[in-house]
């Protein structure tokens, strides 16, 4: 063998030995690990390119199912605008705001009604009505849901309230009864003041009678026509300035009475006219 053959092979045996003492330090200086890291990690990455690839199963089914949520909530959107506007259209009317506190109230549809059958409306409501003793039921009528104001009910009735009185009396007001071992009616308007006001109802006794006798229980008969014509007097109810339709026994047949400066009751019962200035009264105190 020559020389160089000589250097040659020694020179191999020398790389592969430097080779194999450093595959061998590393795998027993760290059992291995730091080779079974590097493909661990390799092994991991492949894995998260898998779960994150859109060809992925779960992921498919994850990207469908979002998608349908999506396209749920584009029509829940598109139905809901297309019928808002119906849903707000619907609503019931709002009421007047009551001028009394009253422990129950009732809507009388009277579109289409005549005056008595209006007035026979609101008296059959009475009758049937279960508030208790010494409650108070507020009757609002109504027109196509529609609360019916003071000015309307004047105009179904055929009343003779003056158009000049409408300018110092509030189109909100209340028709009610008092349980009081009968169940008495009552009409309470708000007024602007009692000077404003008297003048025009001196101007509708004539006629008030005529007006409201189917809700206060006065039939026209023979024997109460002379009431139609007779005068109201000057009188006082609850220590207040009222004017007074008697009979010809001194009986009350009907009555108005200034409840405060701003506030006008139409009974015929003395003791409905307290309970209604009770309950002002404690409107009062509670604003």
């Amino acid at each position: 063998m020559s020389n160089m053959e000589k250097e040659n092979e020694f020179f191999n045996k020398n790389v592969e030995t430097y080779a194999e003492d450093v595959a061998k330090v590393i795998g027993e200086s760290e059992g291995g690990g730091l080779i079974k890291k590097i493909i661990e990690e390799q092994e991991e990455h492949e894995a998260e390119k898998i779960n994150l690839s859109p060809q992925s199963k779960k992921n498919r089914l994850f990207m469908f199912l979002s998608l349908a949520f999506v396209l749920l909530a584009s029509v829940i959107l598109v139905v809901f605008l297309f019928f808002e506007k119906d849903i707000y259209t619907t609503n019931v009317k709002p009421v007047f705001k009551p001028i009394i506190f009253t422990d129950q109230s009732s809507f009388q549809e009277v579109a289409g009604l005549t005056k008595d059958q209006i007035t026979q409306s609101i008296i059959g409501e009475i009758k049937a009505a279960s508030v208790k003793m010494g409650g108070v039921e507020g009757i609002y009528l109504t027109e196509n849901k529609q609360v019916v104001g003071l000015r309307k009910f004047i105009s179904l009735l055929k009343g003779n309230l003056g158009l000049s009185a409408m300018t110092f009396i509030s189109d909100n007001f209340l028709i009610g009864a008092v349980n009081q071992e009968t169940k008495n009616l009552f009409i309470l308007l708000q007024i602007r003041s009692f000077a404003d006001i008297f003048g025009a109802m001196r101007t509708w006794e004539a006629k008030m009678l005529y007006d409201l006798h189917g809700l206060f229980g006065v039939d026209i008969t023979a024997q109460t026509n002379y009431l139609f014509t007779k005068n109201f007097e000057d009188g006082v109810i609850q220590n207040r300035n009222a004017r007074i339709l008697y009979d010809q026994d001194g009986k009350i047949i009907l009555f108005y009475v200034f409840a405060g400066d701003t506030h006008l009751i139409i009974a015929n019962i003395e003791s409905t006219a307290r309970e209604v200035m009770l309950r002002l009264s404690g409107g009062r105190i509670e604003q």
